[in-house]
């Protein structure tokens, strides 16, 4: 399923949300600057590579800083800022841009983190903002799980468009993650971070009411209706 967008209107402009866009396109723009060496270099020095723990370098804790910034291509870059764009608005809503900031960050490293002891000693480099962008699933699914996701699914070798609801999209998706993380287990090979999806999102869901710096927004109010005496028919 592929989200298109989400019923929930955000009350303040999500001034964070876009600066961490950017962010990730303009680091995305320097690597495609960089020539194969440099760029292989770039990746190695910047993502994650959790045979680094086990020696005890300083430079795995700094990647897991700058790996949630770096994008693999293009398809990797549009489809994790394409859900930023749809989720990140209302969860920067209840927190704040500073708010949303650290949640994000720490997203991120624990994302990093389960990923990297779930393939300890691996020498091939993590990337990406996905496990960040996990956390602020899980978060969302906390904070809204009332709220309806317009998504496109196949339909035999058609597509179409059906509202489901964020609880059902994002419990999917989660478990999708989860079979697929068990799947991996004991698998040396590089491809998906399954257990950095699953790391951030548990950290959204469990972590994330610790980063509401902002009331919810007041319930609607109920319509008022005159009583018939009320009217003037003068």
């Amino acid at each position: 399923m592929i989200p298109l967008r989400d019923t929930i209107r955000s009350r303040y402009f999500p001034i964070m949300t876009w600066l961490l866009l950017g962010l990730n396109t303009l680091v995305f723009m320097f690597e495609l600057s960089l020539g194969p060496f440099e760029l292989d270099r770039f990746i190695g020095v910047f993502g994650i590579v959790p045979a680094r723990l086990q020696q005890g370098q300083l430079l795995f804790l700094i990647s897991l800083f700058t790996s949630m910034f770096m994008h693999s291509g293009w398809f990797h870059l549009l489809s994790n800022m394409w859900t930023l764009y749809i989720f990140g608005d209302n969860v920067e809503d209840r927190m704040g841009p500073l708010g949303f900031l650290a949640f994000y960050l720490l997203s991120g490293v624990a994302a990093g983190l389960l990923q990297t002891f779930a393939g300890l000693g691996s020498f091939i480099p993590i990337l990406g903002a996905s496990g960040a962008i996990a956390g602020v699933l899980g978060a969302y699914m906390l904070l809204y799980p009332r709220a309806r996701v317009l998504t496109i699914i196949p339909v035999f070798l058609l597509f179409t468009t059906i509202e489901v609801p964020a609880v059902f999209y994002l419990g999917f998706w989660f478990l999708s993650q989860l079979f697929s993380g068990f799947g991996s287990l004991g698998v040396a090979a590089g491809g998906v971070a399954w257990w950095a999806h699953i790391g951030g999102f548990l950290f959204g869901l469990f972590l994330g009411r610790l980063f509401l710096f902002r009331p919810p927004p007041p319930p609607p109010r109920p319509r008022y209706y005159p009583l018939p005496d009320e009217y003037d028919f003068g």
